[in-house]
């Protein structure tokens, strides 16, 4: 651990305060960063805590809220070591190197990777701050600092003496940051592992919280744009006059990805561009449809030849056979609040107002397209109105910092929904070709072979002929059975469009083909279902705990009212495990009615229980959405979705009974953002085969599958 000094504009306007910064794994002191500079320090990754001359705490949070509760989370495990007043603790995002993420490297939020890679540093950094509180009060009183103790912002003494860590703060930053202070026994915990309030809600309740489409600044226009049917696309013809005769507009910006209409207000800005009304050229794409998207994975699940897993030989194994084919369709993020970004161009330097998953890989991105440097950057962090690895992209900002260096002034970039819809990040497309072999009521072989468009090579990594994307093949690869054979591979295969992180990433579509398959090869071998993945997971204890108390809460194997069923899956993903039970029945139209969803997480130590149920509940929600409705295809080489009427949500009167229920645990955190997502769809059809008998291989459920 290292401790220097900063010169960090937020932590100055704090007069006599406690500013604690600690550097992360593989952190080094960053290139020209000042030593000394007013009691503080600055260093290149880190975690922050000031301790205000009022007694206030205020946690610098580096991660992006979206929902999910990271800005109560991050300050519950300052909190908690500090041994602080909760009710004088708060919250702000910040943005710095200072706050990469250990997982990533670097400043972003995503893979469910808040909790279980900030776990350490920030106890670190709270739990060293309370040692040098109770060094200042010590020195101050003259006593040994064994005779003192902490509780609620207050060192107390003997003899009744006490003091508030505001008042001690001046005089605890001259001290040695400690290099390893001595954490708290979870069994001591008075905050980790409470549902206390999140500290978010006030401000999302009352209207205060400032998404990135609340942005307003002085001089600002207003951009929409006529954006690219699809990649490589080119307008015909820009009728310029159309749009420049609406009242408000001022001016027309042609970019690669489309043309934007800049306007004094956004309802200005989308009538300019509505009546361009552009015809575009597809070039060669112009003919892509679903159907050839199908062909190409299906050659491509064929083919795959990029080995994911090898155990044992699946040749010639004895046993009965059983074969299947499953399939997914691309699917759109939908968020809530569509996505936008605002730029203030000047010179060489561009200020940015957005509500991003990545801030950190932001500034690198705006860097190269302004032709400047990182540094030159500002990125004001907005609240973001749902991200499900959508706002990990630079579609907005980039083009909105060209809209705003094209018009010399600030420029917010506002999306439509139908531009959303249409705007190429989606999750992949895939086929899964299965086959297993069972002998006796035993599984002795698997054999699988999946096909996708890589999300590596979208998001920039590169993946070689024969090389695997783990993204494609996670929740497949990993899966956790005892199965003596096994041959699990990949075929990459590009239809066309862009393929983007979407809520649980691979794990979503290949949790499904899983989990499915082995609800398949349990009935073949005429054995429970839930009976039949518990004897294959003596070597996954949290797996089998995670099923075992799913299947208990649900009351597996109790009968039901007539004309239901129930069905079981499990999945583990980002450090947690996940098990869920789905009671279902059929409507009169052959749809499923989803009645109820038990949920067992084994996430390790729980930091805020009722943060994991409501993610929890949250990821049901999506993940049961898009087995029930979601889909994005192509005709004519274009986006067949446009809103909500065609992609739709799940509704409230829809909405299952949700029980979600924690396994106690002591092993480190993991994440909850997207560990409920990749159970619900399997447990669902699963639950439908039971009922009815026939198998769903494809999703969305189709229910005229079941009308009959």
């Amino acid at each position: 651990m290292e401790t220097i000094l900063t010169q960090r504009r937020a932590f100055l306007q704090t007069s006599g305060a406690l500013v604690i910064s600690f550097t992360l794994p593989a952190a080094g002191r960053a290139a020209g960063a000042p030593a000394v500079a007013n009691g503080a320090a600055s260093i290149p990754m880190g975690a922050f805590l000031r301790i205000g001359a009022d007694n206030r705490v205020t946690v610098v949070c580096g991660q992006s809220e979206m929902g999910q509760g990271v800005f109560t989370a991050i300050p519950m495990m300052v909190a908690e070591e500090l041994d602080a007043d909760w009710p004088l603790v708060s919250v702000e995002n910040g943005v710095d190197k200072t706050l990469t993420n250990p997982i990533f490297k670097f400043q972003g939020t995503g893979g469910s990777s808040s909790v279980r890679g900030f776990w350490m540093p920030l106890r670190t950094a709270g739990a060293a701050a309370r040692q040098m509180l109770v060094s200042a009060a010590a020195a101050q009183w003259q006593i040994d600092a064994s005779q003192l103790r902490t509780n609620k912002s207050f060192v107390l003494g003997p003899g009744g003496r006490s003091a508030s860590y505001g008042s001690l703060a001046e005089a605890a930053a001259k001290l040695p940051v400690p290099e390893k202070p001595t954490l708290k026994n979870p069994s001591d915990f008075r905050i980790l592992g409470k549902s206390l309030s999140r500290l978010d809600t006030a401000a999302k309740t009352n209207g205060t919280a400032r998404y990135g489409i609340d942005v307003q600044l002085p001089g600002m226009l207003v951009a929409v744009m006529a954006r690219t049917p699809l990649a490589g696309a080119k307008p015909k013809a820009v009728n310029e006059a159309k749009a420049l005769a609406i009242k408000g507009v001022k001016q027309v910006v042609t970019l690669p990805t489309g043309v934007a209409v800049l306007a004094t207000g956004y309802w200005a800005a989308k009538k300019g561009r509505d009546a361009m009304a552009i015809d575009w050229d597809l070039g060669g794409d112009g003919s892509l449809n679903s159907a050839a998207v199908t062909q190409m994975l299906d050659e491509g699940a064929r083919q795959a030849d990029a080995v994911a897993r090898k155990l044992g030989s699946v040749e010639a194994v004895p046993g009965t056979k059983i074969e299947a084919r499953y399939e997914v369709p691309y699917l759109a993020h939908a968020c809530m609040e569509p996505m936008n970004c605002t730029v203030w161009v000047r010179g060489d330097e561009a200020e940015v107002w957005i509500g991003t998953q990545g801030p950190g890989p932001q500034q690198g991105v705006l860097a190269g397209v302004l032709k400047t440097t990182p540094e030159k950057i500002k990125i004001n962090m907005q609240l973001l109105g749902g991200g499900f690895g959508r706002r990990f992209s630079f579609d907005a900002s980039t083009d909105a910092a060209l809209l705003s260096k094209a018009a010399g002034v600030p420029v917010k970039l506002v999306f439509t929904r139908e531009d959303d819809m249409a705007a190429q990040f989606y999750r992949p497309a895939s086929v899964a070709q299965m086959e297993g072999v069972v002998s006796g009521s035993s599984l002795a072989s698997l054999k699988v072979g999946v096909s996708s468009p890589s999300i590596g090579v979208s998001s920039g990594t590169k993946v070689g002929p024969g090389e695997v994307d783990r993204l494609a093949m996670e929740g497949l690869a990993d899966h956790p059975y005892d199965i003596p054979n096994q041959l699990l591979a990949w075929g990459r295969k590009e239809p066309g469009p862009k393929v983007w992180f979407w809520r649980s990433v691979g794990h979503s579509q290949n949790g499904f083909f899983t989990e499915s398959f082995i609800d398949e090869l349990a009935y073949a071998a005429k054995q429970d279902p839930y009976e039949f993945r518990r004897s294959m997971l003596g070597k996954s204890l949290r797996h089998k705990g995670v099923l075992e108390l799913a299947a208990e809460k649900a009351g597996w194997g109790a009968p039901l009212p007539k004309g239901r069923a129930r069905g079981i899956a499990v999945v583990s993903s980002y450090g947690s495990y996940a098990a869920e039970v789905a009671e279902v029945s059929l409507n009169s139209d052959g749809s499923p009615r989803v009645h109820r969803v038990v949920c067992a997480v084994d996430c390790g130590q729980v930091v805020n229980p009722e943060i994991v149920h409501r993610q929890a509940e949250g990821a049901i929600v999506y993940g049961l959405t898009a087995a029930l409705y979601g889909r994005i295809t192509y005709k004519d080489g274009r986006v067949e979705q446009t809103n909500f009427h065609q992609y739709p949500m799940l509704r409230m009167h829809e909405m299952p009974k949700v029980e979600v229920h924690i396994v106690p645990s002591t092993e480190a955190p993991g994440g909850m953002g997207e560990p409920g997502t990749p159970p619900i769809s399997p447990a669902v059809t699963n639950a439908l085969f039971a009922l009815t008998g026939k198998r769903v291989r494809s999703l969305p459920i189709d229910p005229a599958q079941f009308k009959a």
